[in-house]
């Protein structure tokens, strides 16, 4: 196998401030490049917060000027790079909870969230998902927080093939034990490494829980941010072996 290296990007979004947060994003975009990391994948809504009052007013189209900075920052860092932000689509009546992959050559795809909490249904719709990355022999598949609260998402992805389940979600306190398990459960079951990126603070109410996190394709632990705070979750593939580090930023 090829090496590898992913991370959890977990950061402490600013409500509706689009600006601020993106400059948030290329800081730790450049942090992960200094460790090599070639795909980063942030939380749910983490360019706006997970601020559903605000989303009709904050929606963009995914290709979006307003994005530049990160597009053109991924390319010249020759990193893919997974963003959460709340997306119109001609071929949608209505907002949908986005995860945007900005690739390393310059790409765009989409991911929308398929599956919504009850009460999300009042600001978003639900979305048709999104294809996995294809990364040399690795397949990459996505998934935004209530996504894999549905057994059927995950088992669906490893029927594809997929060798990574990556997540970007927001989970309070309450919910971490919980929806942690389910993640590092599917890891075993499923045989795919599951990243998991969480907001790292407040977020539409929610005290989120941070403890961003990869689990390998046996379902042990490789990393985990520590707890709340701006973080990189980093986990490296070398010669079929997985290890991990977090950084605290």
């Amino acid at each position: 196998m090829t090496a590898l290296i992913i991370a959890s990007a977990q950061t402490c979004s600013i409500a509706g401030d689009l600006a601020a947060n993106i400059q948030r994003h290329l800081a730790l975009m450049v942090a992960a490049a200094e460790h090599g990391v070639q795909l980063l994948v942030f939380a749910e809504l983490s360019l706006t917060g997970y601020e559903p009052a605000l989303a009709q007013e904050l929606a963009i189209a995914p290709d979006d000027t307003v994005l530049a900075p990160l597009r053109e920052l991924s390319r010249e860092l020759q990193m893919t790079v997974v963003v959460g932000m709340p997306i119109r689509l001609a071929s949608s009546s209505g907002v949908l909870i986005g995860a945007l992959v900005l690739a390393a050559d310059g790409s765009l795809a989409v991911y929308s969230k398929q599956h919504l909490h009850p009460g999300e249904d009042a600001a978003f719709v639900p979305g048709l998902g999104g294809k996995a990355l294809v990364w040399g022999e690795d397949r990459i598949a996505l998934a935004v927080c209530a996504d894999f609260s549905h057994a059927s998402h995950p088992r669906d992805a490893a029927a594809l093939g997929a060798t990574v389940y990556a997540a970007g979600v927001l989970i309070s306190e309450g919910g971490y034990a919980a929806d942690s398990a389910l993640l590092q459960g599917y890891a075993s079951e499923h045989s795919m490494v599951v990243l998991m990126a969480n907001h790292g603070g407040p977020s539409g109410g929610w005290a989120c829980a941070g403890r961003s996190a990869i689990w390998g394709p046996d379902g042990e632990l490789i990393a985990a941010a520590p707890g709340v705070g701006d973080a990189l979750v980093i986990a490296r593939r070398e010669a079929g072996n997985w290890s991990g580090w977090q950084v605290v930023l």
